[in-house]
Formats: C-alpha cells, sequence, structure tokens
C-alpha cells in the first residue's frame, strides 16, 4: 500500500495525549477567548422563524394555539413561546416527527437545557441561545485533539485558534439552532477517521471500541441534521480514494459495519418512524428548477461567499455605504495577499513529506463535501448553497487544514503573516457579534421603527401564510413589539394562503374598528381593499418584510 506512515501505531493512544497538559491553558485561553466573542451581545439580534421553531418545539408547544384565517392579538400569536411546565421529552419528540422536516436529537437537548434557567412569560432567548455557543465553545479543544491526532501540537494550537475567532462560526454558534452541535460531531467523526487511517496504513485490524464509538457519534449526527449523511460521504469518498487498493479483509469488514451501523438505522428511521408525506414545503427554497445564466452562476458565488467568511468578514452589511466600500476592497486585498500564503503553506515540502496523509485525507474530504453540494444543486436542483449555514458538513475541515498551513508560516519565520490572518479572523468575528455581517434574514426592529413613525392609529399587519416560515415572521414582529413596549394592542391576521385569501382579508377589514393602519406584509394575493387609502410615501426597505401601508379611516 502506497499510503506514508507517520506515526507508529505503538504509539496509539498514549504519545498523542502525553503533551497536552501543558497546552491546557493555551486551549483554555481560546476558549475563554471563543466564549466571550460568541456571548457579546447574544440577544442583541432578533430571532428569525428557524429559530422561533427551535424555541417552540423545545418548549413541547406547536403552532396550533396560533389561528389562521381571523384577526387575532399580539398574545395569541406569542402563546407557543411561553414555558409549558406540563410538557415532556416524549411531546418534543412526537412534534419533531410529526411537525418539523428536523430530527428531534438537539430539540430534546434543548428542551431539558431550557428547564435548567428560571421560568418567566416567555422562554428567554439567552437561554437558547447559550446551548450552542456552550457546543461551539467545545469544539475549540475538540479540534486541537483533531489537529494533534492528524499533525502534530503546532498545528492543534493554530487550528484551535481559529475556530475560537472564525466568523463563521460565530455566525452559526450564535443562533438557537443545532448546527454548532453538527460541527462537533462533525470532529468527533473526523477524529474516528483519523485513528482508523492509522490503523489501515500499518495494516492493523481496527479494534471494536473504534468501530463502537464511529457508529454512535454517526447516528448522533444524523439525529441531529440529516445533512451530516453528506459528512460521512465525504469521508467515505476521501477514503476510498486514497485507499483504492490493499486493505485487509478484516478491515473491510470493519469499515462496513461502520457503515451500515449508520445506514440501516437510517432507513429505519425514514421509512417505519417519519410520516410518510414528510417532504414539506418547507424546503422548497433550497430547490430550483429554473435553467438560467443566473440558476447556473448563482452556487458559485454563494460557495465563494462562504468560503470566505468562514476566516474574514469586515462589516460588508453597515449602513454606511463607506465603510461597506472600504471593506469590501480591504478584505479583497487581504485575500489576494493570504491565499498564495496560505496554499504555499500546507503544501510546501516538509509537511508534504511528514503529514501527506493526513493532508491528503482531510484535503480529499473537503473537496469531496464541496463536490457533494456542486452535484446536487447542478444535478438534483437542491441548492444547499443557498443557506451558508448548511456548510457545517466540512467547516472543520477547512479550519484544521487552515491551522496545518499557519503551523508552518510560523515554523518557517512568517510569524507577521500568522498574526495578520488571526487578527483578520478576530475582527470579523466581532463584525458578526455587532450585526454588521451575516445579519438576521429579518430585521423586525428596523419595521417596528417604521410603524412607530407611521402609524398613530390602532394597527392590523396582516400576512399569507403558506407555512411554519410566515408565522416566524409575524412572531418577530410580535415579539419586538413586545420588547419595545410599543403598540401593544397591535393585531395580526394570517390569512392561509388560498384562493379565498384575498375574500378572507375583506372580511377582517370590514369587522375591524375605524381607523386603523392596515400594514400588508409579505402578502402573496391579490389586494381589494375598500374604503383604505395606499399611502403614498417613500417608505424604507426592510430584511425580510416586503410591506405596503393602508390607511383605513
Amino acid at each position: 500500500m502506497n499510503v506514508e506512515k507517520n506515526i507508529s501505531i505503538n504509539t496509539l493512544p498514549q504519545r498523542w495525549f502525553n503533551n497536552f497538559p501543558h497546552d491546557f491553558s493555551l486551549i483554555l485561553f481560546w476558549m475563554v477567548t471563543g466564549a466571550t466573542i460568541r456571548f457579546t451581545n447574544l440577544t442583541s439580534k432578533p430571532p428569525w422563524t428557524d429559530e422561533f421553531a427551535t424555541l417552540v418545539f423545545s418548549l413541547g408547544n406547536n403552532y396550533a394555539s396560533i389561528p389562521l384565517n381571523q384577526v387575532i392579538s399580539l398574545d395569541m400569536l406569542l402563546q407557543p413561546l411561553k414555558p409549558n411546565p406540563d410538557a415532556s421529552i416524549t411531546d418534543v419528540f412526537s412534534l419533531l416527527v410529526n411537525e418539523d422536516n428536523h430530527p428531534p436529537l438537539y430539540f430534546m437537548l434543548a428542551h431539558w437545557w431550557l428547564q435548567l434557567f428560571p421560568s418567566t412569560e416567555y422562554v428567554s432567548l439567552w437561554a437558547a441561545r447559550s446551548l450552542p455557543v456552550c457546543f461551539a465553545v467545545i469544539s475549540i479543544p475538540a479540534i486541537y485533539l483533531l489537529g494533534r491526532l492528524a499533525f502534530n501540537r503546532q498545528v492543534a494550537r493554530c487550528a484551535a485558534a481559529m475556530i475560537a475567532v472564525s466568523p463563521y462560526g460565530v455566525f452559526l454558534a450564535q443562533e438557537a439552532r443545532h448546527y454548532s452541535l453538527a460541527i462537533l460531531l462533525v470532529i468527533a467523526s473526523l477524529i474516528c477517521l483519523i485513528v482508523a487511517i492509522k490503523y489501515l496504513c500499518h495494516a492493523t485490524i481496527l479494534p471494536h471500541w473504534l468501530i463502537l464509538v464511529w457508529t454512535g457519534i454517526n447516528l448522533l449526527g444524523l439525529g441531529v441534521h440529516y445533512f451530516f449523511c453528506l459528512t460521512l460521504l465525504a469521508q467515505a469518498m476521501a477514503l476510498l480514494f486514497k485507499f483504492r487498493s490493499g486493505i485487509k479483509f478484516n478491515n473491510w469488514l470493519r469499515l462496513g459495519m461502520v457503515a451500515a451501523g449508520t445506514i440501516i438505522p437510517g432507513f429505519l428511521w425514514i421509512f417505519l418512524i417519519l410520516p410518510q408525506d414528510y417532504g414539506n414545503e418547507m424546503t422548497d427554497w433550497i430547490r430550483h428548477d429554473q435553467n438560467t445564466i443566473l440558476t447556473f452562476i448563482s452556487p458559485i458565488f454563494q460557495a465563494l461567499a462562504t468560503w470566505i467568511t468562514m476566516l474574514s468578514l469586515l462589516p460588508v452589511e453597515s449602513s454606511s455605504f463607506w465603510v461597506m466600500v472600504i471593506s469590501v476592497l480591504v478584505m479583497i486585498m487581504f485575500f489576494v495577499w493570504a491565499l498564495p500564503l496560505l496554499f504555499w503553506g500546507i503544501s510546501i515540502p516538509p509537511l508534504a513529506k511528514k503529514f501527506k496523509l493526513s493532508r491528503d485525507i482531510l484535503g480529499g474530504f473537503v473537496v469531496s463535501a464541496i463536490a457533494l453540494f456542486f452535484i446536487l444543486t447542478y444535478f438534483f436542483g437542491i441548492d444547499l448553497t443557498r443557506g451558508a449555514r448548511y456548510s457545517f458538513v466540512y467547516f472543520p475541515g477547512v479550519i484544521i487544514l487552515l491551522g496545518a498551513s499557519l503551523a508552518t508560516l510560523w515554523k518557517h519565520k512568517k510569524k507577521n503573516t500568522v498574526i495578520i490572518i488571526f487578527l483578520m479572523a478576530l475582527f470579523s468575528s466581532i463584525t458578526v457579534c455587532y450585526n454588521l455581517g451575516y445579519q438576521k434574514y429579518y430585521r423586525p426592529d428596523i419595521f417596528i421603527s417604521i410603524i412607530n413613525n407611521h402609524s398613530s392609529v390602532p394597527v392590523l399587519i396582516a400576512t399569507t401564510h403558506k407555512t411554519l416560515v410566515q408565522t416566524g415572521e409575524m412572531m418577530g414582529i410580535a415579539r419586538e413589539l413586545k420588547q419595545q413596549h410599543s403598540l401593544t394592542q397591535t393585531a395580526f391576521l394570517l390569512v392561509k394562503q388560498s384562493p379565498i385569501a384575498t375574500k378572507i382579508l375583506h372580511q377582517a377589514i370590514t369587522e375591524m374598528s375605524r381607523p386603523f393602519d392596515l400594514w400588508m406584509v409579505n402578502f402573496y394575493a391579490p389586494v381589494a381593499i375598500n374604503n383604505c387609502v395606499a399611502d403614498a410615501s417613500n417608505l424604507p426597505p426592510v430584511n425580510g418584510y416586503n410591506y405596503q401601508l393602508y390607511h383605513c379611516n
């Protein structure tokens, strides 16, 4: 077998951990740094629709208490966000299986987590977002361990530092979602892959404990997010590419046990537990069926944007035009300067010779994962590049390769280069904390200020309802009104998307006491409003909310 043997099998596992105590203080420092960044302004950004789903389902509640096709109060719209002392973990499991399109493991953990915090009128956003922050902080020593096993202490240190300040990692950690836990499990699965590689390249039988641990981690990963399967496919592709021949039959058998132990429960879950109509409209946004130039080009630029933000993201979403322009120019100059150095660091002969196996396996893993994204996009019409968060599938692989490159640069007396790259990532993570990059998809805080400035009478906010996404859009507005103690008498109307949506809207308006202001928000049905006049003001656009104001006097 033409595979390099960079660590003796007899050193498993003692030598891997010998130097860990010496690095403990450094790892602790990066954990504190990573936690400080992620807890900064943790609740200053309003939650968006997916976060509302996490809050509602983790409490053991559902959206059934929010009626459609009738005018409802602000408190009724926010009812699912109230703690439910009667809900059990079984309720959370049942809700996720029947009413959502995500596996239930994270939501079950969040249910227990939220019970640790004092009960208030509504669920604590800080509590919900702090759980993924904790998983993100644990990922720092986990990536250190991966770097230590795959390369050496220097690479492990650099990888731990970079995952602590990566703006992409901060973006995912500051949302009440499952991606930080998924990243942690990706790291754990990659650790098992690297351990397996060291046995394979020495023609040693894989131990049973590794088979059990690896299979268990993979199942947990699938229990957190279904796209974790792409992580597993990318690992298999990298493994098969590197070990095309020479693996003993017993090891093929044991690798097959890992695959079977992951695949069989997955199929049983899909065909025996999930409802047959599980595919729903909530995933339509990542599908495309148009063959246009834009459809072909967009995934490339969307993927590039995600890769860039794993390292650098200056205030490109600032309200100041010049700050935005300067940020873009600085980022372009930074990458023109940094990318050749980073590629040199990962490919120079000393690294290529000593750690070629680890570099090739992890590099093959990242390339395979990216290839899967584009295969799904261009051949199956499932554009995963539209959601930057889905790149959690290979994010740890990028970080560990980045750590390997930085460690090489540091060793070759390019310390200033390493410091500049680290500072860029640090400043970029602060950009995310202050909502100047990776801004939330919805900005109800801005929308509420517009309502306050243009409405001096009671307000009715109407929208068409297709999925729980629209419920979350309205809950964002209602929660912001509650937070600001502003227009608390505002009423809401969620009209089911149907041929009679216009009729329902007309009837609701007829029954309202006048005067009132009607704000049509993301209303996608014909509008026929009697005795109401459209506001002629040039109102500013708001992320996530396409709106029109009518005065009904």
